[in-house]
């Protein structure tokens, strides 16, 4: 199983496809398993490496107080440890501002950017949210926690048609899961990260914000402000999908990324 290391702190990642290197990099769940059904497609173009956050899955647990830049060097140190020297960046949520935090850290390592469903600044509406999944948490364990997951991520006729196989996967769950202190301090973590207007203006890298029009956890606005503070930044909206349409709508999430991409590597090739 190969495993890089951020000082002591051990990051399980996989690596599939040949190509330039695409790191993806999940939302507060922290797991690699996230970007399943993008995994196909994406290795016939690219070398994907993806990786269990810190606390998660199979990387090491009850890592305890980090920043920001801490979860953004644990990315570096899976892009080193795979051999890569450049790579592309997809992130959801928190995953993707591990990656802006990088590229604004090392924008020579960070080739482009895609972030979906995030933020660049603290919002009301997503600090309401975390503040009902802490209480959750806090009050409830680890099995309410995941039981209300879906409520955030996905839209309600998808989450009723799905019904027992979210509840399937919500058994397995708490045991992938970051313990509760270090979760709860990813929540407090990254519903406050905001680069400044002068860094984010001043990254030449592009980058991609992905939004969608119902997402219940991160309004769609959000991922706006962001893109427009970006030097070089691009939005695109979806009319649905919920806050994580890549599982939703697999098909409409991968062609934007795609056109993306060959777009920039249109412009290199200029």
């Amino acid at each position: 199983m190969p495993i890089a290391y951020n000082g002591s702190v051990a990051l399980h990642y996989e690596v599939r496809g040949e190509g330039e290197t695409l790191l993806l990099s999940s939302g507060l769940g922290g797991s690699c398993d996230y970007w399943a059904p993008q995994i196909n497609d994406l290795s016939k173009k690219f070398r994907v490496v993806t990786y269990d956050h810190a606390g998660c899955g199979k990387s090491a647990r009850a890592v305890g107080p980090r920043s920001v830049t801490d979860f953004a060097l644990d990315m570096k140190a899976v892009l080193m440890a795979a051999g890569a020297s450049q790579a592309h960046i997809m992130g959801h949520a928190v995953g993707g501002m591990m990656g802006l935090q990088l590229a604004l850290m090392e924008p020579d390592l960070v080739q482009s950017l895609v972030i979906a469903n995030g933020w660049g600044a603290p919002d009301p509406h997503i600090k309401r949210c975390f503040s009902v999944r802490s209480n959750l948490l806090r009050d409830s364990g680890a099995t309410a926690y995941v039981e209300a997951q879906p409520l955030f991520l996905y839209p309600a006729p998808w989450i009723s048609k799905r019904d027992a196989q979210l509840r399937q996967n919500a058994r397995h769950a708490p045991e992938h899961m970051p313990v509760e202190a270090d979760l709860l301090d990813r929540i407090e973590v990254f519903q406050n990260y905001e680069p400044s207007d002068m860094a984010l203006r001043t990254l030449s890298v592009p980058v991609l914000c992905l939004a969608t029009a119902d997402d219940m956890l991160v309004p769609w606005t959000a991922s706006k402000a962001l893109a427009d503070r970006l030097g070089n930044g691009h939005f695109v909206l979806f009319p649905d999908g919920g806050h994580a349409s890549s599982q939703t709508d697999p098909t409409t999430f991968d062609a934007a990324v795609a056109r993306f991409h060959d777009a920039y590597a249109k412009e290199l090739s200029l």
